[in-house]
């Protein structure tokens, strides 16, 4: 395994992050305790989770992935060798009304109910790595590319920062983060923490992978000179860089096959895209899904790649791919597909 600083701090944390939303969904406890297990076997330190998951969100599994993972942490006694991630949902009327009836603000109040309500499931007494899932604001997030302009009410960053604060002052976090976050955002918590003497964020954590690197344009230089770091999130594009749906195909239990909603990286030019990019791996005797992850990776502003799985097999394939170091020619095989099929899926 491979390690790399979580932004400014002494943290060592793995290339490879646990990610979880399929817990208590697609997966079992009993799967999700030989898949944390594992993952420690291979030195994988960093998992990261939410408040909102199990994914699907919906009010019969809400917090069911970290009341899983509390349940490990007392069975295996290893909560000081886990640096845990976990996300205060953002706001979301009619989607997640089951979540302070979607009309969370990033405030004191909000901030410390959600909180609290996290290590309860957690069964811990802190968090490390404390992120703000999604903006409060209203800008361009979960897909859309461009920004409109719209009038918005949202919670002061100073007033966000400051609550954030008071937990980290109470030992409950430890260091905060952001995710599905824009440039003006990610700048103006920085600008603000850095003014006021505020936690600073660490990391930013955003969709990224071969069907999506519109993290380049902004975010990327920021992470970079700033240091706070990217946790890719999505990198296989929902498991679709794998090709495993490649010519219609539904494989069983994919989640593509139970939620077909999830189509983000399924339409007509994503999926030209993907078929480019595993003839490329293909061509160069790799598997799909390893040359798609060792690409994200490979990237000197990211601090860790998220990687979920349903099966033991998958999860072992992801992990391993960290090993993997991409020749010259799969870089620029990748570099000229992304060119002509740039960004087919914000």
């Amino acid at each position: 395994m491979r390690y790399r600083k979580l932004g400014t701090t002494e943290i060592d944390v793995s290339a490879i992050c646990l990610g979880t939303m399929t817990w208590g969904e697609q997966n079992t406890q009993q799967d999700a305790f030989a898949q944390m297990d594992y993952a420690i076997e291979q030195g994988v330190n960093f998992f990261d989770t939410a408040e909102l998951y199990s994914i699907p969100p919906k009010a019969s599994t809400y917090g069911q992935t970290e009341r899983i993972i509390g349940e490990w942490f007392q069975s295996r006694k290893q909560r000081s060798k886990i640096v845990l991630a976990s996300k205060m949902a953002g706001p979301g009327e009619g989607w997640i009304d089951h979540i302070r009836q979607g009309k969370t603000r990033f405030n004191e109040q909000y901030i410390s109910s959600a909180l609290n309500d996290s290590l309860q499931r957690l069964q811990t007494d802190y968090i490390d790595l404390y992120q703000l899932h999604w903006p409060e604001r209203k800008t361009n997030f979960f897909g859309p590319l461009g920004y409109t302009p719209v009038e918005d009410d949202f919670t002061p960053i100073k007033d966000t920062l400051l609550a954030l604060d008071k937990q980290v002052k109470a030992g409950k976090i430890r260091y905060i983060g952001l995710s599905n976050e824009t440039p003006w955002g990610a700048m103006e918590f920085l600008r603000i923490a850095r003014e006021l003497d505020l936690p600073r964020i660490m990391s930013i954590q955003n969709p990224y992978s071969l069907l999506n690197r519109s993290y380049e344009v902004g975010l990327a230089e920021i992470s970079w000179r700033e240091k706070c770091g990217l946790l890719a999130y999505s990198p296989l594009g929902f498991g679709v860089l794998s090709g495993k749906y490649l010519q219609n195909s539904k494989p069983k239990n994919g989640r593509l096959t139970l939620f077909p909603d999830y189509a983000r990286y399924s339409h007509r030019v994503a999926v030209t895209a993907t078929k480019r990019y595993v003839a490329l791996a293909h061509e160069h005797q790799l598997a799909p899904a390893q040359m798609a992850l060792a690409f994200v990776s490979s990237r000197p502003f990211l601090t860790s790649t998220i990687v979920g799985a349903t099966t033991m097999e998958q999860l072992k394939q992801n992990i391993d791919s960290i090993n993997l170091e991409l020749p010259s020619e799969v870089i620029e095989g990748i570099e000229q597909i992304h060119q002509e099929t740039s960004n087919p899926c914000p």
